[in-house]
């Protein structure tokens, strides 16, 4: 009796096995639906100065690739350089990434210089386009004003020790890349393949890919393997608010809005009630701030919603031909921008 219960329990478990295999063939289809996201590269195209946008875009950028499951993250580059805080900020989202990222320079014409340098030298890949260059990586003062001998050595021996470890990191020459800030030195893409400064040469996306395939990258998790032989390619767009904060964080930009905004306050305090030099004032100092990076976006946009809001709540007790009004739905409407993203 035992026996012939245990032989029936077996019985059910061919049934129940047959009952599970069909169901996952079942769901196979409605998983099918979805990409596979593991073939996907997220290609993220920035050129320009290296400001708060091209960390935010980054950052945005590297969340939406591990989100989705891609297996990379493209940077396709060109830039002159920038401010010093902005290329850590995404120096330090690269090597804290558990998805590879890939700097490219590119196009053809384009560079990595300054900032740039470091970026490149920071990816899991480095690679470059035929036509571009790297280097010239001296650090400067911003508005480029001269720096005291004593602060001139400190930043230069800072950048030097930073550059230096992120080379030695990611076994790329680290003695060109102590040169690159010294001695400002720049070398072609052909050079820098040869120097061990980039790892490939690729005169086109497709190009970049094959070489890709197969290549081992160290991320914090472990070492992994690329495979892009199949990869579809999913760009990822900056967006309206991102680029119009680009437009505001232009070093050009950014000196024009701390000189209106000092003249706009000088002529507030030296003729009180004019309203209209002051109002221009606060609004183009806060955003100066944001553009230098004095100011961190969201302190920013607070200012910038708190100024609007006060400049409303004059308009009921002062005179100002809706002066102050308009002040204050300006103000709010750029302290809307810097603070919502979508």
């Amino acid at each position: 009796m035992l026996l012939h219960s245990r032989h029936r329990g077996c019985s059910r478990w061919p049934r129940l096995t047959t009952v599970i295999v069909s169901l996952g063939a079942a769901l196979c289809p409605i998983f099918s639906l979805n990409p596979a996201h593991g073939s996907e590269i997220v290609v993220a195209t920035y050129e320009g100065v290296i400001n708060p946008v091209a960390a935010e875009y980054l950052h945005d950028a590297l969340t939406f690739a591990q989100s989705s499951g891609a297996q990379a993250l493209i940077l396709k580059l060109d830039t002159p350089g920038g401010l010093d805080t902005s290329m850590r900020l995404m120096i330090k989202d690269m090597t804290a990434s558990t998805t590879p990222v890939i700097v490219y320079v590119a196009p053809s014409g384009g560079r990595a210089a300054s900032a740039g340098v470091f970026l490149t030298m920071a990816a899991h890949v480095a690679a470059m386009a035929p036509g571009t260059n790297i280097g010239a990586a001296h650090p400067v003062a911003m508005g480029g004003g001269e720096m005291d001998s004593t602060m001139k050595e400190k930043v230069e021996n800072d950048a030097v020790a930073y550059i230096k470890s992120i080379a030695d990191q990611h076994g790329r020459n680290v003695s060109w890349a102590e040169e690159a800030v010294r001695k400002s030195v720049s070398v072609t893409e052909q050079e820098a393949i040869k120097l061990k400064i980039i790892d490939i040469v690729a005169e086109n996306m497709p190009a970049l890919l094959r070489q890709l395939n197969g290549r081992k990258v160290n991320l914090p998790t472990g070492s992994l393997t690329l495979s892009t032989d199949n990869a579809m390619l999913h760009d990822y767009p900056m967006g309206t608010r991102l680029e119009l904060l680009k437009i505001l964080s232009d070093p050009n930009i950014a000196y024009l809005l701390m000189s209106i905004g000092t003249i706009g306050i000088m002529a507030e305090l030296y003729s009180p009630g004019a309203i209209l030099p002051g109002i221009i004032g606060a609004i183009s100092l806060i955003l100066a701030f944001y553009s230098l990076q004095s100011l961190p976006v969201n302190y920013a946009g607070a200012l910038l919603v708190i100024l609007g809001a006060v400049f409303l709540l004059l308009e009921i007790s002062v005179t100002s031909y809706g002066l102050l009004a308009l002040g204050g739905v300006a103000a709010m409407t750029l302290g809307g921008l810097l603070l919502i993203k979508s």
